[in-house]
């Protein structure tokens, strides 16, 4: 425990911490463009994650969504990790102690979890059921896993501000 503070306590010290501390505007700007790319990332995996459970597009292939949606997701999501990173600089420490802050990072990683299970076992049979109005129940069962886990994500991190 002791090496982890002290590296959060390094990345506290760093120059563009304390920039973003003592900046009027830094803060606020990060968080605009951060919040922003989670709201993409949020639209476009609900829009996916709503084919998948059959409620959308289903007429549409889910590959096709899939394809048409992803590249937002990702896009977005590497942009709201990058922003987010650079908001925890400011105040590492102060993060450590943040129970929402801890589950919106828990949450990540399970709905990335989910994620890599849905592309490596379930996707694996995405011809079988690619075109059905209303796919297998796994399927819609980890499109609302995925759906959930994203929106509890967007859940911590509005309540991490008021902590």
């Amino acid at each position: 425990m002791d090496f982890l503070i002290g590296i959060f306590q390094w990345v506290n010290d760093l120059s563009f911490s304390e920039g973003m501390r003592s900046s009027f505007w830094m803060f606020p700007a990060f968080e605009t463009l951060h919040v922003i790319a989670i709201v993409i990332v949020l639209g476009s995996i609900t829009r996916l994650d709503m084919r998948l459970m059959g409620l959308v597009w289903r007429d549409r292939p889910v590959t096709e969504v899939a394809d048409e949606m992803l590249p937002w997701t990702w896009t977005s999501f590497v942009i709201a990790a990058i922003f987010g990173a650079m908001l925890w600089m400011s105040k590492p420490l102060t993060y450590f102690g943040i129970a929402f802050f801890d589950m919106k990072m828990i949450l990540m990683l399970l709905a990335g979890l989910n994620m890599l299970y849905f592309q490596f076992v379930t996707f694996r049979d995405v011809a079988l059921w690619d075109r059905q109005r209303i796919p297998p129940q796994a399927v819609r069962v980890q499109g609302a896993v995925s759906l959930g886990f994203w929106l509890m994500v967007v859940v911590c991190g509005r309540l991490i501000g008021f902590v």
